[in-house]
């Protein structure tokens, strides 16, 4: 078994490094003992993600409720020969995480499933799902057997969350509304974007960066570099997102270049090191 495990826990991490460099590079800052469930935790909600965003030649709608099943069953036995839900069951159940992080984290990868518009409390909802309950996760993998300090840094975390999946709705616009007619802000017509709509939804992540930049100083040393290293490769993107004009934004997909990159990591790196948060 401690094989099997090995070799599930190996698929997640690979998972994590074929999808996104900068997430993994951000894993790979964290202490040793805090990677494997961050990696479990990611294959897990990748898997999830790209059954309702990839999937399109599929049933869709039945492959995810099977994902949905499986998941739950895995969780229940403790084992799955599905090696990513085997490797997130196995964090569930060391992690102590949560059942409703999980739920509702389901709940609005199947909204991707039917619904292309949101008003307000759905939005809210889908966010807590998507991006706060998977922060959650991760806070738990932090501080499994510290609750007094989970719950001290759980709405920093909810702020953290949230400001990277709207700067993801900024940076994917062109892919969610050409491509799978989704629309996630309130009231937005991207045939018609302007500079007032684009400004007043930049205040709001710059809200949720300075709230969870809060939390974030005060995370313990072991996690701190690894997640301020995400915190700022965000903010980065978000304020190269911030200087282009809104007719942009549905033309092209922003990213952090390499180079830009190793400069953040070296910066973050001395500022961690000389407590200078």
């Amino acid at each position: 078994m401690e094989l099997y495990r090995k070799n599930n826990l190996d698929c997640s991490r690979i998972t994590t490094q074929n999808y996104s460099t900068s997430f993994s590079l951000g894993v790979r800052m964290l202490n040793l003992k805090y990677r494997p469930g961050i990696y479990s935790i990611y294959g897990f909600v990748r898997y999830a993600d790209e059954i309702v965003d990839t999937f399109f030649d599929q049933n869709q709608e039945e492959i995810f409720q099977e994902f949905k099943k499986e998941t739950f069953i895995a969780i229940e036995r403790g084992f799955s020969i599905n090696p990513i839900l085997d490797s997130f069951q196995h964090a569930v159940r060391r992690y102590h995480i949560d059942r409703e992080l999980i739920d509702a984290f389901l709940y609005s990868m199947e909204l991707d499933l039917h619904k292309t518009s949101y008003d307000p409390l759905l939005l809210k909802t889908y966010i807590y799902g998507s991006a706060e309950a998977v922060g959650l996760m991760c806070l738990r993998v932090f501080y499994a057997d510290e609750p007094d300090q989970y719950d001290r840094l759980v709405e920093p975390a909810r702020k953290l969350g949230a400001a990277f999946q709207k700067v993801n709705f900024l940076r994917d616009a062109q892919d969610d509304f050409e491509n799978k007619g989704r629309i996630y802000f309130e009231n937005i017509d991207f045939n018609h974007f302007d500079t007032e709509t684009k400004a007043r939804i930049e205040q709001e992540i710059e809200r949720d960066f300075a709230d969870a930049f809060q939390g974030l100083k005060s995370l313990k040393k072991e996690v701190r570099f690894g997640v301020y290293l995400a915190y700022i490769y965000y903010l980065r993107l978000f304020r190269k997102i911030k200087r282009a004009q809104p007719s942009q934004i549905l033309k092209q997909r922003y990213r952090v270049s390499n180079p830009k990159k190793m400069y953040l990591l070296a910066n973050a790196y001395l500022k961690n090191t000389l407590n200078l948060l």
